[in-house]
This record gives structure tokens, sequence and C-alpha cells, in this order.
């Protein structure tokens, strides 16, 4: 009989040196950076920009995002706890990085740095998305090698039986029950294929990370249509994150009886943004046009 699923029991931790480990997420992460520093460059170059403003680019990305999604995390999804305990905010090794958080980070810092380089705000936004689409797609295939973030049980042949999990699920496919594997609840045999979401997420960001090259190589959107690129972005990773929240598990216990849960919620602002963005750039080219 062949099985319906895949075992997922990838380690982790890609390299130990001694204390030291280095992960399969923090790579995936900085190796994000230098493929979206090298795209960059390449953008920065076609428009004639200065060397030194993508130097001064990737150090308000770094430092935004870094803050704002840590920030994000700890206040979105246990603000209780890092309240309590502020200084365990700075414990960004203990994990716990919230996109939405980030995503804020990012606005606040590219804001700043369009002023000091100069620029429309929406000029930076709508080339900066495409190595963030990138990012995006890597952090969420480090979710993957974290065995974290998945989804809820499946009978599609593509569910991923997450032995490093730190939730399993037993029971039926139409009645299941999650549980705490150390507690014992059923054996490893019986645990359920799940969502793999981390995929799912990875796949939207690169489809329009695809979409997003063609619009500014081929038929030069960022110049023609300004805002019609970022809002792209948004209407599409910000709805298929809500889209893709249905399939998941609970990442804090306040959500379990939350229609929407919190990752849904704080993405409806970035996808009517979005919707208003692309609005407002097809009204300006068409009356750009008609002039």
């Amino acid at each position: 009989m062949i099985l319906n699923y895949i075992t997922w029991n990838v380690n982790p931790v890609a390299l130990s040196l001694g204390p030291l480990q280095v992960r399969w997420y923090g790579i995936l992460w900085a190796l994000g950076f230098l493929l979206g520093y090298l795209m960059m460059k390449r953008v920065y170059k076609r428009e004639k920009m200065p060397d030194n403003t993508l130097d001064n680019l990737l150090i308000y990305m770094l430092v935004s995002t870094i803050i704002g999604a840590r920030l994000g995390h700890c206040l979105f999804y246990e603000p209780e706890y890092y309240l309590a305990h502020p200084l365990k905010m700075l414990a960004i090794w203990e994990g716990g990085l919230a996109s939405h958080g980030g995503a804020i980070g990012i606005l606040i810092g590219l804001w700043i740095y369009a002023r000091r380089v100069k620029k429309p705000y929406i000029w930076v936004l709508d080339r900066i998305v495409m190595p963030i689409a990138l990012v995006g797609a890597l952090i969420r295939i480090g979710n993957l090698m974290n065995s974290e973030i998945y989804g809820v049980p499946t009978s599609l042949p593509w569910g991923f039986r997450f032995l490093r999990g730190q939730e399993q699920f037993c029971g039926s496919f139409d009645n299941y029950s999650p549980c705490d594997p150390l507690s014992g609840c059923c054996p490893p045999t019986e645990w359920l294929p799940c969502h793999p979401t981390g995929i799912y997420e990875a796949l939207f960001c690169l489809i329009v990370l695809g979409i997003l090259l063609w619009l500014y190589y081929k038929k030069d959107m960022g110049n023609k249509q300004p805002g019609l690129m970022l809002g792209l972005f948004m209407i599409v990773v910000f709805g298929s994150r809500i889209a893709i929240e249905f399939l998941k598990n609970a990442q804090v216990d306040f959500e379990q009886n939350m229609f929407l849960d919190m990752g849904q919620w704080l993405s409806v602002p970035f996808v009517i943004t979005g919707i208003i963005l692309w609005i407002r750039s097809a009204r300006k080219r068409k009356n750009k046009i008609g002039a």
C-alpha cells in the first residue's frame, strides 16, 4: 500500500560548531537578504541610483525588519508575557518573529530611507516588494525546515507528517484532536499528516515575484503606473495569507475561538490598502492617457 503523505523529519540544525548551532531558518533568512540585495543592485543600476544609496537601503531593511518582526510577535501574539518580561523581547535567539510586524517595520524604515535619498515613498516601495517577495518565500521554507506553523490534518497526498512538530494530531480526519507528543496521547505511527502551509505561502510569494519582475522589466510599471506593483503585492500576499490561515493551527490559545485569527485580522488592512493603491494607480494611468 502506498502511503498518501510525506514524512517530514528534517533536522532544523544545519551545522553545529560546539555550542553554536546554525539553523536552516537562519541560513535561508540570510540567503534571502543576499539575493534581495543583488536583485536591488540590478534595479538601482537600471535606475542610475548611486551605490551608497543601495548600501543604506540594506541597513534600513535589516534593522527595520528584525525590530518590527520581533516586536510584532511580542505585542500581537504574547503581549501579557512580554510586557511582564520586557527584556525577553531582546531574546531573538529564542524564536518568535511575526511577518506582519516585519511589514510594519519595513514601511516605517523605508519612509525614513525615502526621505534621506530624496525619492518618492511609493517609488521605493514599488521596487522593494520584489526582493521582499523572494525573502518571504525563503522564510516560509525556513518555517518548513523548523517543522513549525503548519496546518490542520489533511488526507491530500501532499500532506506532511511533521515528526518534529511541537503539536501533533490524533484520531481520524473527520474527528481529530491536537496533543503534545510528550504526553503520549497516541503513538507516532498514528499521527495524522497536515497541510504544509509554509509551502503554500512560499508558492504564492514566488508567483507574485514572477508577476512583479514581468511588470517591472517588461512593462516598466514602476515608472508608468506608480503604486500598481505595491498594490498587487499586498493583495496577493496578504490575501493568500487570509485564505491559508483557515488551514492553519492556532498559534496561541486566544485564537482558538476566533473566526478570523490574529494573522488574518492583521492582513485585512494590507489587502484593503492594496486594493486602494491598485484603483488609484489605474485611475491615474487612465487620466494620464486621456489627457
